[in-house]
């Protein structure tokens, strides 16, 4: 049965659908030898479907792994600047695997990889609002007035591709972790569901507190408590079955 060329690139594990219709958009993509750009090329089981030239493999085993990213490193599989990426690090990993959303290139903590397009989907889409925590050291200290606003959904005014843009962000789980007077910084652990742009920096930018420093201690019901930056571990049987099935629940972890 044929099917369209995005979602058979996203279940081999390729990429996330919206990046897999990107890869195409681009020119990435060849069927049958012959470069497709139409997002609505619809392929079958025996054509041959090649990525940067590589071909992909439908029946690929699916694999997942947790990430600690570290600082410096790209959530990209790879970079025209010749910066360091996620896919280097798991560079012993035998399978095409991707990053599930990103992290910034300054920002460290969880990030889960797979090749699972499916599930990949799953957790970026909107709905399925999978909480992310994140703790910041910021600047200033903030009021509770601040959190309240982080609380019943902060507005944000930001710039993207050098446009300005205007969003609401969902209500935040927002409280302070500790305060240094002395240095009148702060570290708050902010909670979101969604995975906009830069938005935990945005968000505490928008209550007057720009983020000195962020990493991300939990996706879901994954921590990074045991894992070192860089270190990389694969999910068991039923971290994967609870992520498929939208199962959440809080663990301790480390601080900045």
């Amino acid at each position: 049965m044929a099917e369209r060329l995005q979602k058979v690139m996203a279940q081999a594990g390729v990429a996330s659908r919206r990046a897999s219709e990107k890869l195409i958009a681009d020119g990435h993509v060849t069927v049958n030898g012959k470069k497709v750009t139409e997002l609505g090329t619809k392929v079958e089981p025996h054509d041959h479907v090649e990525v940067n030239g590589e071909p992909i493999e439908g029946n690929e085993k699916l694999v997942y792994f947790l990430l600690n990213k570290p600082r410096e490193v790209i959530t990209a599989a790879s970079d025209d600047k010749n910066r360091a990426t996620v896919l280097d690090i798991l560079s012993d990993v035998p399978q095409r695997v991707y990053p599930v959303g990103r992290l910034d290139y300054d920002t460290t903590g969880a990030l889960l990889l797979t090749n699972d397009g499916a599930l990949a989907n799953q957790l970026m889409h909107p709905k399925f609002n999978i909480d992310k925590v994140y703790v910041a050291k910021v600047k200033g200290i903030p009021s509770n007035d601040d959190l309240k606003v982080l609380r019943l959904g902060v507005t944000v005014h930001t710039i993207e591709n050098k446009r300005h843009k205007t969003y609401h962000a969902a209500p935040a789980k927002a409280e302070i972790e500790s305060v240094d007077k002395e240095k009148q910084t702060a570290i708050v652990r902010l909670t979101i569901h969604e995975g906009r742009y830069h938005q935990v920096k945005e968000m505490l930018k928008a209550v007057g507190h720009p983020v000195l420093k962020l990493t991300r201690e939990q996706y879901g019901m994954l921590d990074v408590a045991n894992l070192a930056p860089g270190e990389y571990r694969e999910l068991t049987y039923d971290e994967v079955k609870a992520l498929k099935q939208g199962k959440q629940y809080r663990r301790s972890a480390g601080r900045l």
